[in-house]
Parts: structure tokens; sequence; C-alpha cells
């Protein structure tokens, strides 16, 4: 892998002429920012699309673009300073990472990052309320526990775990702006659940009764699955790109 601002941020974009690797303020700072930017794209462009048409189909198609240009822009613009997480199951496949041998964030850091997500997820969310004219904070009342969507929340988060961390390995990261923010578009229409994949996210849009929201009730249950998807995502980044040392060597993961 290239060298980075910070070792094996898995959606930064650097290159070996890198600075070095920022202070833990910038760094936070710049997964809260990110973060809260990141949902008020979701939410805000939700809202708007509802206002414009009452097709859902193309309200769906309004949101995900959105989602797509904004999180590409946010990577490609956030990602050297912090790695542009902006998602607690991302930061803590990094920390597993690091415990492995690997290069990602330590226990101090996952500690200031997670907080500092979740945080940004909810200003976001009643930023977006804010700029709308809706309640700042009204908590969702749209259900989202059926079994199928908890199942589609496993299967967006470890599609993404995959791609981020593949990339990383196959030494592509420069390619983590297009190929994250494709990749969760698409989710939002092969998923059924539309590809939260964010445990901070998930909070942040239980705090807006609009179009991309999801009742508290049903919060615990995406955050397990997506949790559950980080975890079969790990697993088949160490199948998948098994590490060996030489040609006739066995490899590791």
């Amino acid at each position: 892998m290239t060298t980075t601002p910070e070792p094996a941020l898995p959606t930064a974009i650097t290159t070996p002429a890198s600075p070095a690797r920022p202070p833990l303020a910038p760094r936070v700072a710049a997964e809260l920012v990110g973060t809260a930017a990141l949902v008020a794209i979701v939410v805000g462009s939700g809202i708007q699309a509802t206002e414009l048409t009452k097709d859902v189909g193309l309200q769906l198609l309004a949101n995900s673009l959105a989602t797509v240009f904004g999180l590409g822009v946010l990577i490609a613009l956030l990602g050297p300073v912090s790695g542009a997480h902006f998602n607690p199951a991302v930061s803590l496949a990094e920390w597993w990472s690091a415990r492995r041998g690997g290069d990602g964030v330590d226990a101090r850091e996952l500690a200031a990052y997670i907080p500092a997500q979740i945080v940004g997820g909810i200003a976001g969310a009643v930023l977006a309320d804010a700029m709308f004219g809706e309640p700042l904070v009204k908590w969702s009342t749209h259900d989202r526990s059926a079994g199928n969507l908890l199942l589609g929340e496993v299967v967006a988060t470890a599609g993404l775990i995959l791609l981020i961390f593949g990339l990383a390995r196959t030494d592509r990261l420069r390619f983590a702006p297009v190929a994250v923010a494709s990749y969760i578009g698409a989710a939002y229409w092969f998923t059924s659940s539309t590809s939260f994949a964010n445990p901070a996210v998930t909070i942040g849009r239980a705090f807006t009764d609009t179009f991309a929201g999801i009742a508290p009730a049903s919060v615990p249950g995406f955050v397990g699955m997506q949790l559950i998807g980080a975890v079969v995502g790990l697993a088949l980044v160490a199948v998948i790109f098994m590490r060996g040392k030489a040609d006739g060597e066995t490899p590791s993961a």
C-alpha cells in the first residue's frame, strides 16, 4: 500500500509524497464534520425529493444520486486527513486489523473517532431538518425491523468492508472516492434496507421523521446487523486477499 497520512486509512486518497500523519484533533474534527455532512446530504436530499415528487422511485433515485456525489466529494476532501471513515464499523474494522498486525487506528484513536462520528451523525440530521424547516428533533416513525431488512444490512456492510479493505490490500486506495460512493449508490437499490451500512448514520437518521428516517426501536437491530456485516466483510477479505510471502510459500490472511 502507498504511504498515507494515516496508515491504512481505507478511504484516503494518498501519494508516496504525502505529508506526515496529522495530529489526532484535526482527524477527529474531520470525522465529525464528514459524518455530519454525509447525514445532512442523505436526510436533506430525502426531504427535497419528497417535496418535488410523490413518486417513491424518483424519491429514492434523487436520494441515492445525491449520496453518491456527496460521499465521493467528502472522501476525496477529508480522506487525506482522517481516512474518511465516517463510520464506526469501518473504524472498528481498522482497529481489529491493527491488532492482528496490520495498519490502522489504535484504541485511543478508536475511542475518539466513534463518538465524533455519532455526534456528527446526529448533528447532520438536525442540520438537514433546520434547512428544510422541519422540527429540529422528531423521532422517526419509519419502522425498519423486518428480518429481510436486517439481512440487507449484513450484506450492505459486508460488501462495504470487503471493498475498502480489498482496495487497501491491492494498493488501489486512489480509487476509493469513486469506488466507495458507487458501491453505496448501487447498494441503495440492490439491498432491501437501502444500505445504511453505518451505525453513526443509522443513529443520526433516527432523529428525523422524514424520508430517510428510521424508528429508534429499529436502530439496535440495524446496528447489530451492521457489526455482524463488518465481521463477515473482514472474513471475506482474509479469504479473498490472502497475503503470501513468496511463490511456493503458504499464504496467510
